[in-house]
């Protein structure tokens, strides 16, 4: 059976039509239970302590789950067993023998639902996971839940704020996805927060910018966006911002070296002729193509050689950081430093 898309399995959950093997997995770790949670309430199986059966795949022995798969359904027509966060990767030869040999011999009195919330599934890269999905296809469905696109998102966030009696433009829920990120389940939590402070009026942008949480990709972004404009004091409180929420310079320095890179590769496609979403085709820009687009405003005055320089102070920047040598704070200061510098001295050119 080839890989179904959400909305081909919200038509079979719907229609009880239950295949005897799922594997719900990808990035959105959200929908992963919202569907798990789905499946189990339509099938809503009579005397579910014997019907229904769940096992951490992180602990559990392939035995153990073959057994409680293979065990006739009492007094209903099928009996659901699920199976959470188990690793191929972690698994040994034998485990895996194991579980390609029951995936081949399910009872069709069974439905056998694999889903991974905790576990990162690289269904490109890895064999091991490109095996087992490929098994899963042969033997019944596998649905990757992927993030949503922006447009989605909004939809999705005025929908869920209507629900709790509050009104959210598209705007707004536009500017919530800019601020907390692509999570379904960071945004929800936001809204929910939202909703609490708006008491039934509409969310307003004012609400969103004191309320809402900045994830860290979104931080780094407004510090980039200030260096590269010759904000000295943005720059610099928003750095003192990242700093008084722990973050890790290591991690900050890497998403801030993405900000250049962004506006690098965005550089070098328009000067080759291409336009700024060439580098989609090459990189994993893939749900985060407004990336490209804010590279291409912010850049669009920057020289290429500017750029360079920038680079090679993230660069050093980076192995200092790493070698730990002197205080980590002293280096993202003086790199916030000499950044600005590069930027002005690129206007006074």
């Amino acid at each position: 059976m080839p890989q179904m898309t959400e909305s081909e399995l919200k038509k079979q959950i719907d229609a009880c039509q239950f295949s005897s093997l799922y594997f719900f997995y990808g990035p959105e770790t959200y929908l992963i239970q919202q569907y798990t949670d789905r499946l189990l309430r339509k099938a809503n199986p009579p005397f579910p302590d014997f019907n229904l059966q769940r096992f951490d795949g992180r602990e559990a022995s392939v035995d153990d789950i073959a057994d409680a798969a293979e065990a006739l359904p009492f007094l209903a027509e099928r009996k659901f067993v699920t199976v959470s966060d188990l690793d191929v990767e972690s698994r040994s030869a034998s485990d895996l023998g194991k579980l390609y040999e029951l995936l081949e011999n399910l009872p069709s009195s069974a439905t056998l639902l694999f889903y991974c919330p905790g576990v990162e599934v690289d269904g490109k890269k890895s064999a091991k996971w490109k095996k087992w999905i490929a098994a899963v296809n042969k033997a019944g469905v596998s649905v990757p839940m992927e993030r949503r696109t922006g447009a989605d998102l909004e939809k999705l966030l005025c929908a869920a704020s209507a629900k709790r009696s509050c009104a959210l433009s598209r705007a707004n829920a536009a500017l919530m996805v800019r601020y907390a990120g692509n999570d379904l389940q960071t945004l929800l939590q936001e809204l929910d927060k939202l909703c609490a402070f708006s008491a039934g009026k509409e969310i307003t942008a004012q609400a969103i910018e004191q309320l809402v949480t900045k994830n860290l990709e979104t931080t780094v972004f407004m510090l980039g966006k200030a260096i590269v404009a010759g904000n000295y004091d943005k720059a610099y409180s928003v750095l003192d911002l990242l700093f008084s929420q722990n973050e890790e310079p290591v991690n900050v320095l890497a998403v801030l070296s993405t900000v250049y890179l962004d506006m690098y590769r965005v550089r070098a496609a328009i000067q080759s002729g291409f336009t700024a979403q060439e580098p989609a085709g090459y990189f994993d820009y893939k749900g985060k193509e407004f990336r490209l687009r804010n590279a291409e405003r912010d850049g669009k005055n920057l020289s290429t050689a500017m750029l360079r320089e920038s680079l090679s102070a993230l660069l050093e920047t980076d192995i200092a950081l790493k070698s730990a040598r002197g205080s980590r704070r002293i280096q993202m200061e003086k790199l916030i430093a000499r950044l600005l510098l590069i930027a002005q001295k690129e206007k006074l050119s």
